[in-house]
């Protein structure tokens, strides 16, 4: 198996030429940042040392938000199923700018799909302002056809940057890795952006479901209130992790860690984590149902909803909110969840943060956040 460093001498260019050589049936990639702090424990866990799975064309190590990272294991036909997929949805192939890393799942797939496509990728070279090299890099895309994705946090700073001509330009702008607030959505489309928003994880080779509609070949059903997946793009396990293989693949199925709801018109909607909801006082609240209040009001750019310890409820809800332009007044807030939701779901800790930690491909470390409201 070929270890990459996304971030060293070689960087994408030789991960891009990694890829195209194990899509046409060469060594397995193994794609790492060198600057990832868990870089040690991720060599020990997927031991590039050793042969790579059979059928393996890449290893993608989750973010492990909520445990211990595991390594995907990717065939290269799950990895064209899900290119041609997109492609087929979003209007013809194209050439994809990498503004994600480049070691998460959507960076990789960023690159295959260009790849597969036959047009060289371009990289948002790394560094700050984002924003203004995002712009930079968009005017080097040649192809009729052009597409990118961002993660939520990207797509709100190229707005508040005021680079929506260089997002005009392409044919589709891919929002994933996180919920996406409807008010950042909203503005974009107004404003002219192509906005496509995706749910899918390492084991469906990234986003398999756009706009809720899943791709073609992909199958969607609800067990116990969670969703499984199904399809070409599914991964084949684990890497060195039959256990875990066995418990999440089966069937032909993925089982997710996400509850969800299966309209009678084939639409998924998504309603947060099964394993993650705040016992307050007794009564389960989920956080991403807060979430979704908070972030549709005034004032407010994003929000995190977290537990913090309580003696007197046991685990209490919290919030923290990054604001859009004057900040609105907490009580406001709370009325607006309780009006929504009811009591129990009202945060009972409000604060005013300039940016949410993230971790991985741009997701909220809640962690981090819980740590934050703690120590405030």
């Amino acid at each position: 198996m070929r270890e990459i460093l996304v971030d060293g001498p070689g960087g994408v260019p030789e991960l891009a030429e990694a890829l195209r050589a194990a899509r046409d049936g060469g060594p397995a990639v193994l794609p790492l940042a060198g600057s990832d702090p868990r870089l040690a424990d991720l060599r020990t866990r997927l031991a590039p040392e050793r042969p790579a799975e059979p059928g393996t064309a890449v290893v993608v190590a989750t973010s492990g938000s909520t445990g211990d990272a595991k390594g995907v294991l990717l065939p290269a036909a799950a990895l064209r199923a899900s290119a041609a997929a997109t492609h087929a949805r979003l209007g013809g192939p194209g050439q994809w700018l990498l503004a994600l890393p480049a070691q998460h799942v959507a960076g990789i797939q960023v690159l295959v799909r260009s790849l597969l496509a036959g047009f060289e990728p371009r990289a948002v070279r790394r560094g700050q302002p984002f924003a203004r090299r995002f712009a930079e890099a968009a005017q080097t895309l040649a192809a009729p056809r052009r597409y990118t994705s961002l993660v939520p946090t990207q797509l709100s700073r190229m707005l508040a940057g005021g680079y929506l001509d260089a997002l005009r330009t392409f044919d589709a702008v891919l929002v994933g890795g996180a919920a996406a607030p409807a008010p950042l959505l909203e503005k974009a489309r107004a404003e002219g952006v192509r906005v496509v928003t995706t749910y899918g994880m390492s084991e469906t080779c990234g986003g398999c479901v756009y706009d809720g509609v899943p791709l073609d070949g992909v199958r969607v059903r609800i067990t116990g209130g969670v969703v499984e997946l199904g399809g070409p793009v599914l991964a084949s396990g684990y890497r060195l992790d039959p256990a875990a293989t066995a418990n999440a693949f089966a069937g032909g199925w993925f089982r997710t860690t996400d509850l969800g709801v299966l309209h009678e018109d084939g639409t998924l909607e998504i309603h947060g984590r099964a394993d993650f909801v705040i016992n307050t006082g007794g009564v389960k609240v989920a956080p991403a149902a807060v979430e979704a209040v908070l972030a549709a009001q005034p004032g407010v750019a994003e929000a995190c909803v977290v537990d913090l310890p309580s003696a007197e409820w046991g685990q209490l809800v919290a919030a923290a909110i990054v604001p859009d332009g004057e900040p609105p007044h907490p009580d406001d807030l709370r009325e607006a969840v309780r009006t929504a939701l009811g009591g129990p779901a009202v945060p009972k800790l409000v604060r005013f943060v300039d940016t949410l930690p993230l971790h991985g491909p741009g997701k909220v470390d809640r962690s981090a956040v819980r740590e934050l409201l703690s120590t405030r």
